[in-house]
């Protein structure tokens, strides 16, 4: 699975140059140029490896770090100018996993992202059938049962619902769907795709007034939050 990469630089052209780096070594990645859209972005898609600036405008990278660390164990690698030891000790005690100090050496960085992300507990697979309730998904033979019979979804339906599944709860957003779910006439447009989820609502016996298993939020996306 590829890796998610959420890069914290207020320093754009660095940014980008970040970005496409860890692009082209085949990692997926996210970006952020201050503190506060950082946590948001980690709080509803989540990410495998964090680079983190600590020189930030508004909320500092060591403020970040203590908040990521309220709510995650993702890896995390500061960045900094800062060359004393005892700036890098006072990261690493506040949760990193590593620091960089700038200037850095692109093959540098990308050894010890790589690094990061191998030293990471990789989180248990999950099972390949799913129970909740009377409802039955089984994503290895593509079968959903419903009360015991099965259920006939469309192949539009299930790659839908198999994109949610393998969110573990992350916010799939509108244009993710679009971009992995083809449509007959080219990209599933925003109005076909809230067709798709209330058809694929109903055949699940999900209620949208009081959902428990699909959540939408209204303009950015949906939410896989059913659970065993």
């Amino acid at each position: 699975m590829t890796a998610r990469v959420l890069v914290v630089e207020d320093d754009a052209p660095l940014r980008a140059v970040l970005a496409t780096t860890l692009a082209d070594d085949g990692m997926a990645v996210a970006e952020a140029a201050t503190g506060d859209e950082a946590l948001a972005r980690l709080q509803i898609e989540g990410a495998d490896l964090v680079l983190l600036d600590l020189m930030l405008p508004g909320i500092d990278g060591m403020a970040v770090l203590e908040r990521i660390r309220s709510f995650s164990d993702v890896p995390v690698i500061v960045l900094t100018v800062r060359d004393s030891k005892a700036d890098k000790l006072a990261a690493l005690d506040g949760g990193a996993d590593d620091s960089v100090t700038k200037p850095f050496d692109s093959d540098e960085l990308l050894a010890r992202a790589r690094a990061a992300l191998r030293r990471r507990t990789p989180s248990e697979p999950p099972t390949s059938i799913l129970a909740i309730g009377t409802l039955t998904i089984d994503q290895a033979r593509q079968v959903v049962t419903r009360d015991g019979e099965e259920i006939r979804l469309t192949p539009t339906e299930w790659r839908l619902l198999d994109l949610l599944l393998k969110s573990e709860g992350r916010l799939v957003p509108y244009a993710t769907i679009a971009e992995e779910i083809p449509a007959r006439s080219g990209d599933l447009d925003r109005q076909a795709t809230r067709v798709f989820i209330a058809q694929l609502r109903r055949k699940l016996g999900d209620d949208a007034t009081s959902p428990s298993l699909i959540l939408t939020h209204f303009g950015l996306g949906i939410r896989w939050i059913g659970s065993a």
